[in-house]
């Protein structure tokens, strides 16, 4: 069972190293920004550092080198995104990266790291939350890299089941969050792509 759950640890640190990589790495080629929030991207940036100091704090190593590559490429997406988009998604990244970040700051000096854990995950949630609401609120995705999502649901689902396993109420707070949302992206991915073949059909059918 221990080299299971080592096993997933290591799958799971290479999946959410890599999972900003495709928006990364898409924006940075393309510089098309369309369904991508930047307030996503500033929840991302700040919720990845706490990941950071919460594995240093409770002595999570599996966490550490995940959460340093992710703040890495998820800041490069934020940077992709100024100079795609401009001061328009400033505010979006200040929000993201503030408001939201600030969170589990008052829950760690009252509680202790244990509660603000708890919090952690849940703000994963919250870093999840407005790429979803913004690929829900328009059909122009053509900035989103699927890809991400993919690896985003599995993440959620490997933390998930360690958190189970060790009994970490943060883990599994954010493996449920990420799970949950990451299958909404990819939904909403696949019916967008869905009624764009509904609409080419007919056209195909005069042809």
């Amino acid at each position: 069972m221990t080299v299971l759950i080592i096993t997933l640890v290591v799958i799971a640190n290479v999946l959410a190293s890599a999972m900003a990589y495709p928006q990364a790495a898409k924006l940075v080629r393309t510089g098309n920004a369309e369904g991508v929030s930047p307030i996503w991207a500033g929840v991302s940036v700040s919720m990845n550092l706490w990941w950071l100091a919460y594995g240093l704090g409770k002595g999570l190593w599996g966490l550490v080198p995940t959460s340093l590559i992710a703040t890495v490429l998820y800041g490069i997406i934020a940077a992709a995104m100024l100079r795609s988009v401009g001061r328009r998604a400033l505010a979006g990244l200040a929000v993201g990266g503030l408001v939201f970040g600030l969170t589990p700051l008052p829950v760690l000096f009252v509680a202790g790291w244990q509660a603000a854990g708890v919090t952690i995950g849940l703000c994963y949630g919250l870093q999840l939350t407005p790429a979803v609401l913004a690929a829900w609120r328009t059909r122009q995705l053509g900035g989103v890299a699927p890809g991400t999502w993919f690896m985003a649901w599995l993440e959620g689902a490997i933390w998930g089941i360690y958190g189970l396993y060790v009994v970490d109420g943060a883990l599994l707070v954010g493996g449920i969050s990420g799970v949950v949302l990451s299958s909404l992206m990819l939904v909403r991915l696949w019916m967008v792509d869905e009624l764009r073949a509904v609409v080419r059909r007919p056209v195909r059918a005069s042809l």
